[in-house]
């Protein structure tokens, strides 16, 4: 039996975490140090976590089974980092069965092992790639961005290109726009369409 650490569980999203009514389950842990992170407790060690079972999330979350099904919605898989609980999310499949679609917010730095365990079982991937240009991503999450970006590329070279929406984040003090458009045009020559640009609103900046 696969349990899993979650910092929060929010239901009836519509159409902000993957397609129809979702509900959002955010695991704990993350592979980042990203300084705007917004969800730094997934990095903490606090007395909100929740230890669930794959069996146990499902009961909870079943409640809007008829939601998921009547608008072709499911749940989505977030965090923190939830490709570093690729066994919890297999297991979480067995009980809700195919009906159900699975999306997962990853930054997908992570191995390609856990990828290649997820590729039968998620049907959307929300990409945060962040930056292209690997001296801004590492100066803004403490890693090298070579790991998501050939993690990318494997998931359209396996035909996935149409499940994924890529967020690109405008950061303050780390990239411009100059930088964001080079990233947009950097992922449309890998044959990706679904490309989101934001800005992140801080309250405030930190040099």
């Amino acid at each position: 039996m696969e349990t899993a650490s979650f910092i929060g569980i929010s239901r009836n999203r519509l159409a902000t975490d993957g397609t129809g009514v979702t509900t959002l389950a955010a695991f704990w842990g993350c592979t980042l140090s990203c300084h705007y992170c917004l969800n730094p407790q997934s990095l903490k060690d606090t007395s909100s976590i929740r230890i669930l079972s794959a069996e146990e999330l499902y009961h909870l979350v079943k409640i809007d089974e008829l939601y998921f099904l009547a608008t072709c919605g499911g749940i989505t898989f977030g965090g923190g980092e939830p490709c570093l609980y690729p066994d919890f999310i297999k297991e979480f499949r067995y009980y809700c069965g195919e009906e159900w679609n699975i999306t997962i917010e990853t930054s997908l730095n992570i191995p390609l092992n856990n990828i290649k365990t997820l590729l039968s079982i998620v049907n959307y991937y929300i990409v945060d790639i962040k930056e292209i240009n690997n001296d801004i991503y590492k100066r803004y999450t403490g890693k090298d961005n070579f790991l998501p970006i050939n993690n990318l590329k494997w998931l359209i070279n396996k035909g996935k290109s149409d499940n994924i929406r890529v967020r690109v984040p405008l950061i303050p003090n780390f990239n411009s726009k100059k930088d964001t458009e080079k990233t947009v045009l950097a992922l449309k020559d890998m044959g990706l369409k679904e490309i989101e640009v934001f800005s992140y609103t801080l309250k405030k900046e930190i040099s």
